[in-house]
């Protein structure tokens, strides 16, 4: 049976004889079927009329998630460990091993053996053993529908295995009708699908992974013989959790039954007993904390996936019944995740940083045009385990350090935001030649007290004053990262503008502070286009992605495809974009993020990056880029992208903003992030760049008036939170 079996009470066993006491004289002359029509006629229903559970079982079953290439297992969900499986994908000795067993008569009954149950009616009144249940497949498997199916109370459940005669009456008359309609081989595979062999396994795939480590199409001999035994009394026949030699004993009784009933002969089954019982216990994992062994680190995309499902209105209508879907609904998702460029990233992300290191490099990789994420990766264990004394989230974390979220705002991801700047200036009508004399400090409309001000007003510095200042462009102001000139441009663009850029390529305001500061006074956030908003590497390798994708913007997409358990597709697999930015202006965009990694622009325009060595890395294939170094270098970030993937990593501590990683870290995150980018586009078509039009090059040209310069000209860092902190003052 599918669960252990409680001995029917004596008062039931003696109730039911009396019902059927008439019978038995003539169980031993009459066939099963004609038994069944004197005996049940009155009472069979018709299969129309059966509870929409048996019609249609809507057994529990576990979800399973894959990596993108459909065969690596990342975890699965359940509440209950059960996966249907054909029956044709179910060994014959299997099959053969459950009627033995279980039902011998099976092929002969119509739902009910009344020889069978009068036999084991005349032995329970006798005593004297151990009682038996004359139930058929057929019965027990209504009784395990019933008992399990989730659209009914406890109450009703519980009352599916009460010992009266009425329940026992309405079992035959719903196994009699289920006969009716349905083959004996739906029949058993439905049972085969539902029965409980201990160990925490429902249903024949679960039990044979669990007990050997295999599908059910694999069983040998001995090893369906013992899987069969079990469903009497799984708990105390499982050898994994209860007594091995109560297992192997029931083994040969199946064994000697599949002789009786001719599936095997005497030679085969002495075989087979003589097997010693070889046991590959296989714990199923259960949820984003227990993905395969020694990929812990897939959890934190398995958690954005899970994240991503609880809003999908396609898997329910509020965000339990999503849940529950997940853990119940037996889906099969083929997810993004890259194995390889997973690999790469966790490996990367380690190297820089170790997993005791309170300082984290989160990288993330996205697919241009699709959305979907490659990888996501950080040093981290990605477990509820306990912390040494003192460290909050390292090693071990659930929290969502790669994608943001619940806890997590994100990092400052400095001069990577001037391409947002730069974009809003495109739109705008400027060219990439738009040239200005960028002074190594700059003033200007914002009021600023401190380090960061110039009479009372902020002033922002270039970071490297021989290098960076002097008369600019789009090219080079990018490829040096010229802090004045974009601050400039941003100046003459409208802040406005810009901040609303990045929210269009999907720049999430997480802090509450930066939220109402974008809303309410994006006009005077004059340090954004330094990029002091938090951000995450996901959100930041999107955005770059939608330039990459020539102005194709894609919500993130953590699947390739879901199929649900009756195998249809669910509508979600497929990427949600649109576009966001004119396929020209994005072009534009690329053409001076070429500068930054080392390469150059078909208009010859770039004259120097820092990030030079992506170049090498990348080994001449067209690539594009920007690093980012936050105040007092307390972040240190780089996002690189080809036409076919963008990835990003920022350096940071999660715990302390106040930690500044350093500037030494720089060139450790760029080599980190464009290794990454190496493996994603390995064995792929090299593809370029389309160079923007003559348009928004536009012609270089020389300034006819120079910038104001302000005569001190140290490395000095701008405040870049002294103007939305002066405006959060305000507000009080």
């Amino acid at each position: 049976m599918a669960a252990s079996r409680s001995p029917l009470s004596r008062l039931f066993t003696v109730l039911l004889a009396g019902l059927l006491a008439g019978l038995v004289l003539a169980v031993a002359a009459l066939p099963g079927n004609l038994l069944l029509g004197v005996a049940a006629r009155s009472a069979l229903g018709s299969y129309a009329s059966l509870p929409d559970a048996l019609r249609t079982p809507a057994t529990p079953q576990r979800s399973y998630l894959y990596a993108n290439d459909g065969k690596t297992l990342i975890t699965t969900f359940y509440d209950v460990n059960r996966t249907d499986v054909a029956l044709e994908d179910i060994a014959p000795v299997m099959r053969q091993a459950i009627v033995a067993a279980e039902d011998r008569r099976f092929y002969d009954h119509g739902g009910a053996d009344l020889r069978g149950l009068a036999r084991a009616l005349v032995a329970n009144v006798k005593g004297g053993g151990t009682e038996q249940g004359g139930s058929t497949l057929t019965m027990q498997y209504v009784r395990n529908v019933l008992k399990t199916d989730p659209d009914r109370t406890a109450e009703e459940r519980a009352a599916a295995t009460d010992p009266t005669v009425g329940r026992k009456l309405q079992e035959i008359r719903y196994a009699g009708a289920l006969e009716k309609s349905l083959g004996k081989d739906e029949i058993l595979d439905r049972y085969l699908n539902i029965a409980y062999f201990g160990s925490g396994a429902y249903g024949i795939a679960a039990a044979s992974q669990r007990y050997f480590g295999k599908v059910p199409a694999r069983l040998t001999l001995a090893e369906s013989a013992l899987l069969a035994g079990l469903v009497q009394s799984p708990d105390a026949y499982s050898p994994i959790d209860g007594d091995r030699d109560a297992a192997l004993a029931r083994r040969s009784y199946v064994l000697d039954s599949m002789v009786a009933t001719g599936a095997v002969t005497a030679a085969q089954a002495a075989q087979a007993k003589s097997e010693p019982l070889t046991l590959r216990p296989t714990a199923q994992p259960n949820g984003c904390t227990a993905v395969s062994q020694g990929h812990d680190d897939w959890g934190y995309f398995c958690d954005y996936l899970r994240r991503w499902w609880v809003t999908q209105p396609a898997f329910g209508a509020t965000v339990a019944e999503r849940e529950q879907a997940l853990r119940s609904g037996g889906y099969t998702v083929i997810t993004s995740l890259d194995p390889k460029v997973q690999a790469t990233a966790q490996q990367q992300a380690t190297k820089v940083y170790g997993y005791d290191n309170k300082r984290a490099l989160p990288i993330a990789a996205v697919q241009p045009g699709t959305g979907r994420v490659l990888a996501m990766a950080v040093n981290r264990h990605y477990s509820l385990a306990d912390n040494p004394a003192g460290q909050a989230n390292y090693p071990n974390t659930v929290n969502p350090l790669i994608s943001g979220g619940t806890s997590v705002d994100g990092y400052q991801a400095g001069s990577t935001f001037k391409l947002f700047t730069m974009l809003a200036a495109l739109e705008s009508g400027r060219t990439l030649s738009t040239g200005f004399d960028a002074p190594a400090k700059l003033p200007t409309r914002y009021p600023a007290e401190g380090p960061g001000s110039c009479d009372g007003r902020w002033c922002p510095a270039n970071a490297n004053p021989d290098w960076m200042d002097g008369y600019r462009m789009m090219w080079d102001g990018f490829g040096r990262s010229v802090n004045t000139y974009f601050v400039w441009l941003a100046e003459q663009v409208g802040q406005d503008k810009v901040v609303e850029m990045a929210q269009r390529l999907g720049i999430t305001f997480r802090a509450d502070s930066e939220a109402a500061f974008a809303k309410d006074n994006a006009a005077n956030w004059g340090s954004f286009t330094l990029g002091v908003a938090a951000t995450t590497p996901l959100d930041l390798a999107n955005a770059y992605a939608t330039v990459a994708a020539e102005g194709t913007y894609c919500t993130p997409l953590p699947v390739v495809s879901v199929t649900a358990a009756d195998g249809e597709k669910v509508p979600v697999g497929e990427p949600s974009c649109k576009r966001v930015l004119e396929a020209d202006v994005a072009r534009a965009a690329t053409d001076a993020a070429r500068c930054p990694v080392g390469q150059q622009s078909p208009y010859g325009q770039c004259n120097g990056g820092t990030a030079t060595g992506v170049d090498d890395i990348l080994d001449g294939r067209p690539v594009a880029g920007k690093t980012g170094s936050s105040e007092q270098n307390s972040t240190e970030t780089f996002v690189g992208f080809t036409p076919q993937v963008a990835v990003a990593g920022i350096a940071a501590n999660p715990d302390d903003p106040a930690d500044s990683v350093g500037s030494a870290v720089q060139s450790k995150v760029i080599d980190a992030v464009a290794r990454v980018i190496a493996t994603a586009v390995k064995g792929q078509p090299e593809k370029a760049f389309v160079a923007p039009s003559r348009e928004l090059a536009g012609e270089p040209r020389r300034p006819v008036e120079r910038a104001p310069v302000v005569p001190d000209r140290r490395p000095t860092q701008e405040d870049p939170r002294s103007a939305l902190q002066r405006w959060l003052d305000r507000r009080g």
